[in-house]
C-alpha cells in the first residue's frame, strides 16, 4: 500500500516527539546530577541566626548551638552526622526527602538532649545549582536560621 504525505509526516513527528522527550529526560536528570539525593553530600555551616520570643541573634557560634560546622549527608541511612573533627558529636536523622523545583529538601526531628526540652522540627533545602543550603529548625519558644554549603563527597564544600 501507497503512503500518503499525511501519514509520513505524523509518522516523522512521533519520532522527533520521542527523540524530544528523552533529550528533556536526560537533561533533567543531569541537572539533578550530584545532588540527586543518591550520592552522599558534604557541608560546611556558615552563618547561624537564632530566633526567640524576645530577640533575633546574628551571627551565633554553631557550636554553642548544635549544628556541626561540617558535616555529612548519608541518603542511603538518611542520617546528616558531623565530620571527625566537629566538635558536636550527634548524628541526626532525617524521614523525608523531596525534590522541589531546583531544590533538595530534608526534613527531620531532633529530640535534642535528654530530659532537656530543646527538641526540634527542621528542614534542609539543597541549591541543585550551586550546593548553597539554608536549615530551618524551630522548637518550643526558639527558631533558628542556619546557612551553608553543601558538596558532593571529594568536592569542595
Amino acid at each position: 500500500m501507497p503512503v500518503s504525505i499525511i501519514q509520513l509526516r505524523l509518522f516523522d513527528y512521533r519520532k522527533l516527539l520521542g527523540v524530544v522527550i528523552c533529550m528533556h529526560a536526560l537533561s533533567l536528570t543531569a541537572l539533578g546530577g550530584e545532588y540527586d539525593g543518591l550520592k552522599p553530600l558534604s557541608g560546611t555551616t556558615g552563618k547561624v541566626i537564632e530566633i526567640n520570643r524576645h530577640k533575633i541573634i546574628d551571627g551565633v557560634d554553631p557550636d554553642t548551638v548544635g549544628p556541626p560546622k561540617k558535616f555529612l549527608i548519608d541518603f542511603k541511612s538518611r542520617t546528616l552526622r558531623p565530620s571527625k573533627e566537629s566538635l558536636v558529636r550527634k548524628t541526626i536523622a532525617f524521614s523525608h526527602i523531596v525534590h522541589m523545583e531546583d531544590n533538595l529538601v530534608m526534613q527531620g526531628v531532633d529530640d535534642g538532649v535528654e530530659g532537656v526540652n530543646d527538641g526540634l522540627a527542621w528542614s534542609l533545602t539543597i541549591s541543585k545549582k550551586n550546593g548553597k543550603a539554608v536549615l530551618a529548625a524551630s522548637g518550643d519558644g526558639v527558631a533558628y536560621v542556619v546557612f551553608g554549603v553543601c558538596a558532593p563527597i571529594g568536592g569542595k564544600p
